[in-house]
């Protein structure tokens, strides 16, 4: 019961990662406030939740929206733990294709919405002593090849983003970390290809194959292994961690795949089998 006492922000709450976090806070004793743009979703987590998980609607690229779901946890009794993790694929676009406004509107929502979840979160934490903030990134902002280059250019700016805002804000004893996913098996892939709702769990199954056998861990991520990972960085068991982020990709970046699959071998193995 790590979070007994505390009161959290989730945004995207209403699926994946999310509400696998916002279910894991409260669990844990926090009461969590979430938002998102799915209303049916988000109503539905706060309704089996027991009380412990609230919904408002939100809308990450409207800074109003943000601002609101921020100071109704606040006028409960404060916020200790903000977790900007609202998000979709966006623009699929190569970078001389893409145009001008569908840039923008992937940064407005995976970057400059991460970027006013901090804003308007550390003056209440600050008020408060302190508390944790945590960002969710991704394995495309380590990388080329990943995913699209608007969502990794704005997943390599939330890293940074990270990084500064823990510089800044530690002397309001305020936390600013990341967490990295990998693969992970949420409609957020499905939903970047528009694929029907009756298509979207076959769908899912398809990734998730692919995914065990593109890295070492042999299954695909679930949305639990990055709650998991969000809750230590937003508990006191991360307290002399800031600045930093975990990566949670089964692997996924580890190496070539010659360097964990015995079947595939390196340039050595290969030179050898020639002499």
């Amino acid at each position: 019961m790590r979070f007994t006492g505390k009161r959290a922000v989730v945004t995207g709450g209403a699926s994946g990662i999310g509400r696998a976090t916002a279910i894991r806070l409260a669990e844990e004793g926090a009461e969590v406030w979430i938002g998102d743009v799915d209303e049916a979703g988000g109503r539905e987590v706060a309704e089996t939740s027991n009380g412990r998980i609230r919904f408002q609607r939100c809308d990450v690229t409207k800074a109003e929206d943000i601002r609101a779901l921020i100071e109704a946890a606040d006028a409960a009794g404060g916020v200790d733990v903000l977790f900007n993790n609202a998000g979709a694929g966006g623009a699929r676009e190569h970078i001389d294709e893409i145009s001008p406004d569908d840039w923008d509107r992937t940064q407005s929502l995976l970057l400059r919405s991460v970027a006013l979840g901090i804003r308007y979160a550390a003056p209440l934490m600050a008020k408060r002593g302190g508390g944790a903030i945590v960002n969710t990134s991704s394995v495309s902002a380590l990388g080329s090849g990943y995913a699209p280059i608007a969502y990794s250019t704005a997943k390599a700016g939330v890293l940074h983003l990270t990084k500064v805002a823990a510089a800044e804000l530690a002397k309001d004893s305020i936390r600013v970390n990341a967490v990295v996913p990998g693969f992970i098996t949420t409609n957020i892939f499905v939903s970047a290809l528009d694929l029907p709702s009756d298509k979207r769990a076959a769908a899912n199954q398809v990734i998730g194959g692919i995914a065990a056998h593109a890295q070492p861990v042999k299954r695909a991520g679930r949305p639990e292994d990055i709650a998991a990972a969000v809750a230590y960085l937003a508990s006191d068991d991360a307290a002399f961690v800031t600045g930093t982020h975990i990566l949670v990709d089964g692997g996924l970046t580890i190496g070539t795949r010659q360097s964990w699959d015995p079947e595939m071998p390196g340039m050595f193995e290969a030179l050898e089998s020639m002499a």
